[in-house]
């Protein structure tokens, strides 16, 4: 049975060989025939096939290479893409890279706007200001802009937002308060006019700081008949809710007043056109942000508003701030040493704390200042040396966060009238303090945060004038001395005191007084003292819980 199947097999597969060898001899064969040498051998060509050469440049040097190497062995020849031009060059196939096209930078506003030869000023006349703002500034006597005002007024006269970095002092305040009464004198709106609807917005962290913005803001607009309100904590909340009940251009304010006004539905932010928001880093600082933010989102969309954003430093944080609140935003700044240095000269007086209060009322004989900011970093360590220098007969006052907004309003009226010529402060109060002609600045403790330093220091030399500050570096501050330095991108002046400024003093000219009680548990007090109660629990507004000891 097996042989039977083979034998099957071996028949089938040799009649299909003979009908394969059949059907070949009747077609037509592929090639011509051969013909045969003369003396017997293949007519087949030994010559070899002519290697595939590209029109290109680099055939020549191909070529080249290959007579120089030697023999070298044949290769496939390839393929060109193109079947209908063999000859096409990587230039010319269709597949080439183009060459990339360089686009041109936009050129910045600024760029555009200032004339060539700007070397860090321009003429208030130049800028075609409205007329009741030009009559303003030279009834001032303001002619010339600061170097901030010079970047700045260009780009937001031209209805760009900025984000400019600039210490206190400079003249940024004035920058933007031109910039918001020339917008809205060259736009004004049809009457009547919605009451409690502004058309401007300005934030600032601290009620100090809303009043002097309010201060120049009467000044300069004194002749353009436009009506300025300021809202912050701790005034008449009835008055300042009467001032909002008219017809508003311009609300300065701190942003927990403005969102309680706003909540009562006395305020409406829908229609600003101009939004400022000054000391960013000090909201940031302070918590505000949260605050701001919900501000924000009550006025137009970015591209229906003008914003500025100013603050002493750009940081990573501000500047995420001013991309999402600002539409393609032009940084302006200045240079921080040109500020701190040409101004203001800075003494580091390496001393003990033993020696502090000593250099303190030696200083303040010889020098005799006109007016002078004394800094601490604590209130208990300002209300202890305020107590001292009325002790020893000199006109001082107390500017912490513990006084009361009416009396820090008459502190600094009789400091600026010159009733008070000595005024001690900490940074949380210092910061709002603008005031003219401070001629010395003393830090009797220096700050932990360089950024502090910078604002503290700014109280003199303001708006181009010469100022003096005096830092105390005993053993206890002098490590801050680098940070310092550091920040201001130059070394300070240390200097040992004179053997005159180490006199000691004579004895006071009444007895010292005693430090304030604390009333309440949780007031605040100093160590050991009766602000050592429980008070409120911590995790509300007091700072963080407290871990767990599980």
């Amino acid at each position: 049975m097996l042989r039977r199947i083979i034998n099957t097999v071996k028949k089938s597969l040799t009649g299909t060989s003979k009908e394969n060898k059949e059907a070949e001899a009747k077609q037509p064969p592929r090639f011509p025939p051969k013909e045969s040498a003369k003396d017997g051998s293949s007519s087949r060509e030994t010559k070899p096939r002519e290697a595939y050469k590209p029109s290109g440049k680099n055939t020549e040097q191909q070529e080249g290479n290959q007579a120089s190497d030697g023999p070298k062995r044949r290769r496939r020849r390839r393929r060109p893409r193109n079947p209908n031009a063999e000859g096409t060059s990587a230039a010319s196939s269709p597949h080439a890279q183009e060459p990339r096209k360089t686009e041109k930078k936009p050129v910045p506003v600024r760029d555009r706007l200032i004339p060539e030869g700007f070397e860090g000023q321009l003429a208030f006349a130049d800028l075609h200001l409205p007329e009741p703002i030009q009559r303003a500034l030279d009834g001032h006597n303001f002619k010339m802009t600061t170097p901030i005002q010079a970047r700045l007024l260009p780009v937001a006269l031209a209805g760009r937002d900025a984000a400019g970095r600039a210490q206190t002092g400079t003249g940024k305040t004035a920058a933007f308060l031109i910039a918001i009464f020339a917008r809205m004198l060259n736009n004004p709106l049809p009457e009547p006019r919605k009451i409690g609807v502004p058309r401007a917005l300005i934030l600032a962290p601290t009620r100090e700081l809303a009043m002097q913005i309010r201060h120049d803001a009467l000044e300069i607009a004194e002749h353009a008949g436009l009506h300025t309100v300021a809202v912050f904590g701790g005034m008449d909340f009835d008055k300042q809710q009467r001032e909002l009940e008219q017809v508003v251009d311009l609300v300065v304010a701190t942003p927990g007043r403005l969102l309680d006004f706003v909540n009562r539905n006395v305020l409406d932010l829908s229609q600003i056109e101009s939004l400022v928001i000054d000391e960013a880093d000090r909201m940031l600082d302070m918590g505000f942000i949260p605050d701001v933010r919900r501000i924000v989102r009550m006025t137009p969309h970015p591209e229906k508003r003008q914003t500025l954003l100013f603050s002493a430093t750009l940081t990573p944080e501000i500047t995420r701030l001013a991309e999402q609140w600002t539409r393609n935003a032009e940084t302006v700044e200045i240079q921080r040493d040109r500020v701190a240095a040409e101004s203001i000269q800075q003494k580091v007086i390496i001393t003990t704390s033993d020696e502090k209060f000593t250099l303190l009322y030696n200083i303040l004989k010889r020098d005799n200042p006109e007016r002078v900011i004394i800094f601490s970093n604590r209130r208990d360590q300002a209300e202890k040396l305020n107590r001292y220098l009325d002790a020893y007969g000199f006109a001082c006052a107390l500017l912490t966060g513990a006084v009361a907004q009416e009396k820090r309003v008459k502190v600094l009226d009789k400091f600026k009238e010159g009733t008070i010529r000595v005024l001690v402060a900490t940074d949380v109060a210092g910061r709002g303090i603008h005031v003219d002609g401070v001629s010395h600045v003393i830090n009797y403790h220096l700050p932990m945060d360089p950024d502090d330093y910078v604002h503290r220091i700014g109280r003199t030399g303001r708006a181009g004038d010469i100022g003096t500050s005096i830092s105390f570096a005993c053993e206890m501050d002098s490590f801050a001395i680098p940070d310092v330095e550091k920040y201001l991108g130059h070394a300070l002046e240390c200097l040992h005191p004179d053997e005159e400024l180490l006199v000691p003093p004579p004895p006071p000219e009444k007895p010292i007084a005693p430090p304030p009680k604390r009333s309440g548990a949780g007031s605040g007090g100093s160590r050991g003292g009766p602000g050592r109660g429980r008070g409120p629990q911590r995790g509300a507004r007091g700072g963080p819980p407290r871990r767990s000891r599980r």
